[in-house]
């Protein structure tokens, strides 16, 4: 059985929210799944993801093939490379405590990097308030029969 890890559409027309999910690759997309693990709501700026690590490590072990999509979250999740650490471990390369330190050492300097998008937005969006704020209103249309030379 050829399983993959694939978006599981949820949300309103025009409001996207995703299940990451665990399913049978014959299976439909919002259909029938394995195991969820994770979400992803790219309505949020940057984009939200929740996932947990264990179990998609563990499926990718499996042998399940990420989408396009899943991929580059698992990638920017440290998913990826941890899977690419233990490898390294079990090839006697380094032990898992290295491997365990590089990953937290990634892991911190990510987050250091979302923080400072997330940031960056707000203040984004503070500042447009704030034009937004600090423009006048427009005048009304003036009436038309004022501005009109009279006919006489």
């Amino acid at each position: 059985m050829a399983v993959k890890i694939r978006l599981q559409r949820h949300g309103s027309k025009k409001r996207p929210f995703y299940f990451i999910v665990v399913a049978d690759a014959r299976a439909p997309r919002d259909g029938k799944f394995i195991q969820k693990i994770g979400t992803y709501n790219p309505l949020t700026h940057p984009a939200t993801v929740l996932i947990d690590r264990q179990k998609a490590l563990e499926w990718l072990n499996n042998g399940a093939q990420p989408t396009d999509t899943v991929r580059k979250i698992l990638s920017t999740k440290g998913v990826l490379y941890l899977k690419h650490l233990l490898r390294g471990v079990g090839l006697g390369l380094f032990d898992e405590a290295t491997a365990m330190n590089k990953f937290e050492s990634w892991h911190q300097e990510q987050e250091a990097k979302f923080k400072a998008r997330q940031e960056a937005a707000a203040r984004e969006r503070r500042e447009r308030r704030r034009q937004a704020q600090q423009r006048p209103a427009r005048p009304a249309a003036p009436a038309a029969d004022s501005e009109a030379p009279a006919a006489e």
